[in-house]
């Protein structure tokens, strides 16, 4: 019996379909590769009630996801909106921010940024010094605390499909649990020595904040490759490039040494932040283009 459902978890090769007609079913896909995300919408072929093979996937109007030369890492299918969690502690990497937009902007998504733990007043102004640039660029940074004011992000989710992303140890699931506390997401202790948080999500999962709003809660990472994206695609996804891509003097410019580069003066000017312009060649370096 053919039924269609969404994918609401990912367990490696199994998944979760919450079932158009109501209930759920641990489902496989056919053959030994699976491109299957959580936010599918699939066509399954139940053997049992809540059983059975992931016979299609239906067209997807987004997918975030990363990559390296070997291997794809699928986040979230079908989200209108991407919401990069970082926090005062532990410490967090711009350049995976940015890498992390740069996927979301390939596929239109909006872009959030969500400071958390900014009870831990002495390391705030800090956190907020790194994220200024982003904010510079329009890009939205809402400053909560998971553990005492995680409704503040609640207006910001509604009527869209969330995909949380982030690094390991930011709180994304003490997130979750405030806002679902049914969720009843992992939660575990940083890992000081390493300034580091250790992987508490271990698997994609769906959750219904109300009919129109969805998050997805991703596992957390230390790295976030792009090795799908293309240089023209990369650069897409820094909007203060924009502006001045078309004005080099040469059409496959490189912004590096070429001259007159259109990039390289904006920065001169002022216009540009070299930190970014730094990290775009570094994606591209590490991309391989």
């Amino acid at each position: 019996m053919s039924q269609a459902g969404t994918v609401v978890a990912a367990f490696g090769r199994q998944y979760e379909i919450a079932l158009d007609g109501g209930g759920l079913a641990l489902c496989y896909p056919r053959g030994k590769k699976s491109h299957v995300a959580c936010g599918d919408r699939v066509k399954v072929e139940l053997s049992a009630p809540d059983h059975g093979v992931i016979g299609a996937i239906e067209p997807r109007r987004t997918l975030l996801y990363r990559s390296d030369a070997f291997r794809q890492k699928l986040f979230a299918a079908n989200a209108t909106q991407a919401v990069i969690v970082v926090a005062t502690e532990p410490s967090f990497s711009d350049e995976l921010v940015t890498r992390c937009i740069v996927a979301a902007e390939q596929q239109h998504l909006r872009v959030m940024i969500v400071l958390n733990k900014t009870d831990l007043a002495d390391r705030l102004e800090a956190a907020r010094r790194q994220l200024a640039p982003f904010r510079d660029l329009g890009y939205p940074v809402i400053e909560l605390s998971a553990k005492q004011g995680a409704e503040a992000l609640r207006p910001h989710l509604a009527g869209q499909c969330s995909v949380l992303v982030g690094q390991s140890g930011m709180g994304k699931s003490t997130l979750i649990n405030a806002l679902l506390p049914e969720a009843q997401a992992a939660v575990r202790e940083i890992s000081e020595a390493l300034d580091s948080g250790k992987h508490t999500t271990t698997h994609a999962r769906l959750y219904r904040l109300d009919a129109d709003t969805s998050l997805i809660d991703s596992p957390g990472m230390q790295e976030f490759g792009l090795a799908h994206l293309s240089r023209a695609e990369i650069e897409q996804g820094f909007r203060e490039f924009h502006p001045h891509l078309d004005k080099c003097r040469f059409r496959d410019c490189r912004h590096d040494r070429e001259p007159d580069c259109a990039l390289r003066a904006a920065v001169a000017a002022g216009g540009i932040s070299p930190r970014r312009l730094e990290q775009y060649h570094a994606l591209c370096a590490s991309s391989g283009k």
